[in-house]
């Protein structure tokens, strides 16, 4: 008696899924034409699922290996490859599927990750071309079962979920940068024509006078230089001399709106950090001064010991 072989079919859509045990290529024609719903006196030809190859000999059909999966096609039905819906993260096939009972529709038994990890398991690399929502789901998917899937000891699998999410962070963190950029960008812009329609409006009314070589504006009394660094420069406390910070602090914040033209927040900020920047310095000045002091006194205090040890020349 010949052994009886388990074996799975499906229709051209692959939308219906069957398990059988048949002995012969004519049995599976047979019963998989019942269970699929197709016409008795109609043709059929099988072919094999994952690839289109047609089955016509018995010797063949006995030599693939359990659990194969075959294609029944009915009158003018041709087989096509498996096809991606909803962006490539959900299949309309489960290649390895094994089914127990003798009947099962597949399509309810697919998970969304499933094909994804069967990408990876036949090249890694194509995580690259994975979208976010794809590695999304491969970092959700259970470990256990994941593992399984790619063949995978647990401990690797969950390395992967993590070297997964590891590349979901990264791709976050350089959208948010982008972001950024674009809006310090466009801060930029409008500040950069803020400061242009306030600079000719004090320059209107303000006359440059040119003292000892350098540009004075009257209005004011700064330096030009001076008001481009307040007005263009990017912590420009950090750019001014200790005597033109000394000049800025000592302005009081009403004075300096007039000169700048920005509003009284913005103003007040820039004073109380040029103020610090100023007192940072003259901090840093008193600490050199005092070491200075301290290594004088430290080197009078040691001339004068060695005076008192050295004895008087003539004295035994």
């Amino acid at each position: 008696m010949t052994d009886r072989k388990p074996c799975r079919v499906c229709n051209f859509t692959r939308q219906k899924s069957y398990g059988l045990v048949v002995p012969s290529l004519d049995e599976l024609k047979t019963k998989g034409s019942e269970s699929l719903g197709f016409s008795p006196a109609g043709p059929v030809s099988v072919v094999l699922e994952d690839d289109g190859t047609i089955v016509e000999d018995q010797a063949y059909f006995l030599c693939l290996p359990l659990n194969t999966k075959f294609m029944l096609l009915h009158e003018r039905e041709t087989w096509s490859p498996v096809r991606r819906m909803d962006g490539g993260t959900a299949w309309m096939a489960r290649d390895s599927l094994v089914l127990d009972a003798d009947t099962v529709d597949a399509s309810s038994a697919i998970a969304p990750w499933w094909s994804l990890a069967q990408q990876l398991k036949q090249d890694l690399s194509s995580i690259i071309l994975m979208s976010e929502a794809e590695l999304q789901t491969l970092v959700d998917a259970p470990c256990p079962e994941l593992a399984s899937a790619l063949g995978f000891k647990e401990k690797k699998a969950e390395d992967l979920q993590q070297t997964l999410q590891g590349v979901l962070d990264r791709r976050e963190e350089e959208r948010q940068s982008k972001e950024l950029l674009q809006l310090y960008l466009k801060a930029a812009e409008k500040e950069e024509g803020q400061q242009e329609a306030s600079s000719q409006a004090s320059q209107e009314g303000a006359v440059e006078v040119e003292v000892d070589g350098m540009e004075v504006n009257s209005a004011s009394g700064f330096i030009s230089r001076t008001l481009m660094v307040l007005k263009g420069k990017t912590s420009p406390e950090t750019r001014l001399s200790t005597e033109d910070l000394q000049m800025v602090v000592t302005r009081r914040v009403e004075a300096m709106e007039q000169v700048l033209g920005w509003d009284r927040t913005r103003t007040s900020a820039l004073l109380q950090a040029c103020e610090a920047e100023l007192t940072g310095r003259l901090q840093q000045v008193q600490a050199v001064q005092s070491i200075r002091i301290n290594a004088q006194l430290d080197s009078g205090v040691h001339n004068a010991e060695e005076a008192a040890e050295t004895p008087p020349q003539g004295s035994n």
